[in-house]
């Protein structure tokens, strides 16, 4: 939504700017105090993903990018456990969903990583049915000089990719103060522009999706027992332990209250 005065988004609203454009701005998501620890956490979690890529030789195009940012004890992982816009999440699903991907970008000045060519973060192009959703979480301003991401609104309607120019001349940058938020369809097409201000932009990224889906990490096996000791129904839902696939027979015919995928999954 434009930045003004007007109310928060209702979620008709939501529903109708989805459709149209796909993606919607929601302003002052997170407090001053949400954003620095967040955005402290970054820093923290990027040098380790950092130090892994490096040590297993995939740090070239990767610099500011974190992956899989969970289960480290701060936060970031604070962030899950009262996650924003759930409703709205809801709205766009009209149903259950899970944790595809959680993500920190720095965006430092001067270095622009694989984020930076136009792209959807779904493959398949699967029209009004809607696949996944991406959450935008800004912990600085995005501005025109920071390198606020640029999307093409309504690419989520069309099946083909835009050609480079039509991406240049069409898209618009998705400007934002500290602790605003955006959701987007992952139809859409977007890139994170040139950082050219002096300092780094930090913005997490999550991706959700159906319960069928295969998140980027089997985050029951990849989270520490210190954060699923800790996880309410709805972060045990959002992370996806109600749609794990058995591992043996025993495991399989259970009663209702112990299926690894519940029946309520849609």
């Amino acid at each position: 939504m434009t930045r003004g005065p007007g109310p928060a988004p209702t979620l008709a609203d939501f529903e109708a700017v989805m459709a149209e454009k796909g993606w919607v701005l929601f302003e002052g998501v997170l407090t001053g105090g949400q954003v620095a620890a967040l955005a402290a956490d970054c820093e923290r979690v990027h040098a380790i993903c950092r130090r892994v890529q490096e040590k297993n030789g995939v740090a070239a195009d990767m610099e500011g990018a974190a992956h899989h940012v969970a289960g480290y004890g701060g936060p970031l992982d604070d962030f899950l456990a009262a996650l924003p816009l759930s409703a709205f999440i809801d709205r766009y699903f009209g149903g259950k969903w899970i944790l595809l991907n959680y993500g920190a970008a720095l965006h430092r000045p001067g270095v622009l990583n694989y984020t930076g060519k136009p792209h959807r973060d779904v493959r398949a192009f699967t029209g009004d049915y809607r696949l996944s959703l991406n959450m935008l979480v800004m912990l600085a301003d995005f501005t025109v000089e920071t390198g606020a991401t640029r999307i093409l609104s309504g690419s989520h309607r069309r099946e083909a990719m835009p050609d480079p120019e039509t991406f240049a001349t069409g898209a618009e940058p998705i400007l934002g103060k500290a602790g605003d938020v955006a959701l987007f369809d992952s139809l859409a097409v977007h890139a994170a522009a040139p950082n050219r201000s002096g300092a780094a932009r930090p913005a997490l990224t999550l991706c959700f999706g159906r319960p069928f889906m295969k998140p980027q990490m089997d985050w029951p096996r990849y989270l520490p027992a210190a954060f699923q000791a800790r996880m309410s129904d709805d972060v045990r839902q959002m992370m996806g332990f109600n749609a794990r696939v058995a591992t043996s027979l025993e495991e399989y015919y259970q009663p209702p209250e112990r299926w690894t995928f519940k029946g309520d999954q849609r």
